[in-house]
């Protein structure tokens, strides 16, 4: 009789819903070894991309967030078979799954991170189609699955954005870049565009994070009566990314390189906005023969007492470096375009931008006078913090001959991106030029 009403009892739960409360030893505890599994891989994860006897790149910090990841796939397979009637062995396919994965990138590195990148995302999509399969079959817990499919839902936007990432990148590559041209400057190629003829020729330096093509509004109003170039800095737009840090002296370097091989002559007249102004400032100060004239854009301050080490380049320490991978590695997985931003190359650049930012803003301080050469100071008329306009203030001290205009009503990023106050900012670049040209003061 017990044995019969058992039976009809078991009989009468349908394949794939939750069992009565109290049916099947260590039923309730099947969400706590989910739960805990998923817990312990997350960080494990963490731990593992931190590790010490982890290699501080792109490949070797997703290698140890995948062999993490896979500790947590196969702590479910384990205790799931230990502790509860619902045994989960299924786990152990994206625990061998990831954890081979992540032990090829850990150990091989980047030679094998490219290939990869074809074959994960279809193989990753695949798999997590599986365990879907796995899961409505045997895990009739319904708490456990609510926990898992979040999780699944994230591997399959993973692969879907990783497999854009890759293919964007391929045909990216495969294209021309604009009106412009790439020019290796030494392990990887920039791109350059060059318009307008006239002396002297302006070279204009964007905010963090922008490209050429976010000098729109500005470049063409002064290619009208003089030579313009923009470019792109490494790691986005057309150009290629850097494997050397990019602070300030860096890129005060690859940009004069890139103007001598793209038979730019100077002295120029160059123009920086925001941090760019920074830059501006640093290939200033390396290359003063070379710069008949300098503008600044709403620039980012440098300091006011550089380190004595200013001329040297960036170190970036192992927590920085990993950091820097880490972000590699959300590119990887299209997380990119999901902020905004073009690629995950883009967006590496942008964030090794301002892991360095201390040392460029030391750089920029290396220029101590610019003498009596044309120097425009143009400084946005609202959304200002405290201090800037001080700051802008010092900065038109550094010459002589100096103009500084407050733009009224223009923002920082105004200057560059709002019809009327991006020509103020063509203004006052061609106000330099016509200085230089014409050796005379600025009016």
């Amino acid at each position: 009789m017990v044995i019969s009403g058992w039976k009809r009892m078991t009989a009468a739960v349908p394949l794939g819903q939750d069992r009565p409360r109290g049916v099947g030893p260590g039923r309730g505890r099947l969400s706590w070894v989910v739960a805990g599994a998923l817990m312990a891989g997350f960080l494990a994860a963490l731990l593992l991309a931190a590790a010490p006897f982890i290699p501080a790149t792109e490949s070797g910090v997703t290698g140890g967030i995948l062999l993490g990841s896979s500790l947590g796939w196969a702590l479910l397979a384990v205790l799931s078979v230990r502790f509860t009637d619902q045994p989960q062995r299924w786990a152990a396919a994206p625990a061998l799954f990831l954890g081979l994965g992540g032990l090829v990138l850990a150990v091989f590195g980047a030679p094998l991170q490219e290939a990869l990148a074809w074959v994960w995302p279809p193989a990753l999509l695949v798999l997590v189609v599986w365990m879907i399969v796995r899961i409505r079959r045997q895990l009739l817990n319904r708490s456990a699955r609510v926990l898992l499919y979040p999780v699944l839902a994230l591997l399959v936007l993973a692969s879907l954005a990783s497999g854009y990432e890759t293919v964007r990148g391929a045909l990216t590559a495969g294209t021309s870049p604009g009106q412009g041209r790439l020019i290796d400057v030494g392990g990887h190629r920039l791109y350059l565009d060059c318009t307008g003829s006239g002396s002297p020729t302006v070279v204009i330096e964007p905010g963090a994070g922008l490209t050429s093509s976010d000098l729109a509004l500005i470049a063409p109003t002064v290619a009208s009566d003089t030579r313009v170039c923009v470019y792109d800095r490494a790691g986005r737009g057309s150009s290629d990314p850097a494997t050397a840090p990019q602070d300030g002296a860096q890129i005060a370097a690859d940009l004069h390189t890139l103007l001598e091989r793209g038979d730019e002559s100077g002295p120029y007249v160059i123009a920086g906005h925001s941090f760019g102004g920074l830059y501006a400032l640093t290939f200033a100060a390396r290359y003063p023969e070379e710069v008949a004239g300098l503008v600044l854009v709403d620039s980012t301050a440098p300091a006011s007492d550089p380190a004595p080490d200013t001329a040297e380049p960036a170190r970036p320490d192992d927590t920085t470096r990993r950091l820097s991978a880490l972000v590699g590695a959300a590119g990887r997985f299209g997380i990119g375009p999901l902020l905004g931003v073009e690629s995950g190359d883009h967006l590496r650049s942008t964030v090794d931008e301002y892991l360095v930012a201390g040392s460029s803003v030391q750089q920029g301080a290396a220029l101590k006078t610019f003498a009596d050469k044309p120097l425009v100071v143009l400084t946005a008329g609202s959304g200002t913090r405290p201090g800037w306009t001080s700051s802008q203030n010092a900065l038109a001290t550094l010459s002589t001959n100096t103009l500084h205009r407050t733009v009224i009503g223009a923002t920082h990023g105004s200057l560059l991106d709002d019809d009327q106050d991006a020509a103020e900012t063509a203004r006052g670049i061609l106000d330099a030029v016509t200085a230089v040209r014409n050796e005379e003061g600025l009016q």
